[in-house]
């Protein structure tokens, strides 16, 4: 597979180089080399007497764009690495980390200013389809995760219109394996199932083709197997950390009123239906879920979010603010009933070079002092964690989130020149519901507070094509981010810390500086 996207690249590549000088297409050519050496001491999660984590990854991008008057094509290929992952020579056995990150085309089927197209009535409407980033509004719900290396991306189709300012983007995406051939029916087993397992006598053996281990907490007849670390109920994980969805629908509809837009987002996913199943291997049994039934569990997240903006920074005080309501219903992917709900909000005011401003992030949770038939905690679907909800990561990412939902008041500041920022973000996490402290029976509920987070940026522009990024993040915590997270009291640090230094170059290798003329 390897040879077959590096031959593919190569071949775009000397086509878009031998055709630049085309007058009646655009091509492009961009690069990317992002490199981030970080030290992690808590990050995701408590720890306690280990070492600081100390390492460098890196993402290198190649982007080739080729844009004419009803085509835009855009593949990027992309390769991820932690740097000595690799020995220095490796062999065939070592895998293979090259990918397509992005490769779709933009066909455009109505254009009210192009003349050749006879039929009208709508001012422009385009069809996309391929593997592409959903990326929408502040990426809440939806985003390419561009903070993590790997990022993000979908296979869909999107239907994407504009009529006398309105957008309107119609979607739909259904995932398979593989073709089928020889087999009947759709079943769709997760790409991201781990290779090994520990199994029910603690021997780690490998994962039974076409089964999903069950992480701690599920059993069979008594009995369990674990995903490596163990996943504490009361910390639960993300979509994209153990389930990818079977298939998806979405409408996104926006318009801007002024100073004012609005944007609605209706999104569907659908997960395919399990059973439970077991396998004997190692001397002793896998458990897991089949997901060869038939049916889905269908999660339906709806909502819409207010923008707006007041005055102007360069000659006095600009306000800019945010208001935004989703909820979702139907089942989780387990199939169990979901009503849950996540309010957002803040104002912003610049005063020339400077910002600053409150905000609060509500996000529903399940009460475990009662018991509940349905489902209430809040997930934000496929966007940008990183973002939100702290830098240090530990709520709504692959590290799991409290069980009983979040509530987030902060307060962020920014001072902005020419070539370099520098930023300063504190936050307040706290559960959204109560959750019972099952290791303290003198106090059956936990105390909501988890801590407070402060996340400091600094970041300076090289050149037109390089930025330079460091940061550094701390957190405060209490019992109850150690009892969510780690399902232990007083047993781990409760001050981590993190610290990153990043180089973003993004070159494009078709620009030309303008040469000054001579008079």
């Amino acid at each position: 597979m390897s040879k077959k996207i590096v031959l593919t690249t190569a071949l775009v590549l000397i086509l878009l180089l031998s055709k630049q000088n085309n007058a009646n297409a655009q091509f492009s050519l961009n690069g990317q080399l992002r490199t981030r050496t970080e030290l992690r001491n808590g990050y995701g999660t408590l720890s306690k007497d280990t070492s600081a984590a100390f390492f460098t990854s890196q993402r290198a991008r190649l982007a080739f764009g080729y844009k004419w008057d009803r085509l835009n094509f855009n593949l990027s290929v992309q390769d991820v690495r932690v740097w000595g992952q690799d020995a220095s020579s490796i062999n065939n056995a070592d895998g293979n980390r090259l990918m397509v990150h992005e490769a779709w085309a933009e066909v455009t089927l109505l254009n009210i200013s192009d003349t050749t197209i006879k039929t009208k009535g709508i001012d422009n409407l385009t069809l996309k389809i391929g593997r592409q980033a959903l990326i929408y509004d502040d990426v809440r719900l939806l985003g390419d995760l561009d903070w993590l290396q790997q990022a993000r991306r979908h296979d869909a189709v999107l239907l994407k219109a504009m009529h006398h300012g309105w957008q309107f983007d119609l979607g739909a995406g259904f995932n398979q394996n593989n073709e089928n051939v020889g087999n009947v029916g759709t079943g769709y087993l997760a790409g991201n199932v781990p290779q090994y397992v520990t199994n029910s006598v603690g021997t780690l053996v490998a994962v039974p083709i076409g089964i999903v281990p069950l992480s701690s907490g599920g059993t069979i007849g008594g009995k369990s197997s674990t995903i490596g670390t163990p996943v504490l109920m009361n910390n639960v994980s993300t979509n994209g950390m153990n389930q990818e969805y079977k298939a998806m629908q979405m409408l996104y509809v926006s318009h801007k009123f002024g100073q004012t837009k609005f944007a609605g987002l209706f999104f569907k996913d659908d997960f395919g239906k399990f059973r439970l199943d077991s396998v004997n291997t190692g001397g002793g049994y896998v458990y897991g879920r089949r997901y060869d039934v038939k049916g889905v569990n269908s999660r339906i997240t709806y909502g819409g979010m207010l923008t707006g903006t007041i005055g102007n920074a360069s000659t006095g005080l600009k306000k800019s603010w945010m208001l935004a309501a989703y909820f979702q219903s139907g089942k989780d992917k387990d199939g169990k009933s979901l009503s849950a709900s996540h309010f957002a909000g803040y104002v912003m005011l610049q005063s020339g070079k400077f910002s600053f401003g409150p905000g609060i992030e509500y996000l529903s949770g399940n009460e475990s002092t009662t018991a509940s038939t349905e489902n209430h905690r809040f997930d934000p679907l496929y966007g940008t964690p990183h973002k939100h909800w702290g830098y240090m990561d530990y709520f709504y990412t692959g590290t799991g989130s409290a069980a009983g939902g979040l509530l987030n008041p902060y307060f962020k500041t920014k001072f902005t020149t020419k070539d370099f920022f520098v930023s300063l973000d504190v936050h307040n996490f706290s559960l959204a519901k109560t959750m019972l402290n099952t290791l303290d029976p003198n106090k059956p509920a936990l105390d909501k507070n988890m801590g407070f987070e402060f996340d400091f940026v600094a970041n300076y522009t090289l050149n037109k094509f390089t930025t330079v990024e460091g940061g550094y993040s701390f957190m405060k915590a209490t019992n109850t981010l150690e009892f969510v997270k780690r399902g232990t009291l007083n047993s781990y640090d409760h001050s981590p810390n993190w610290a990153y230094l990043m180089i973003n170059i993004k070159p494009d290798f078709f620009f030309t500086k303008p040469v000054a003329i001579k008079q």
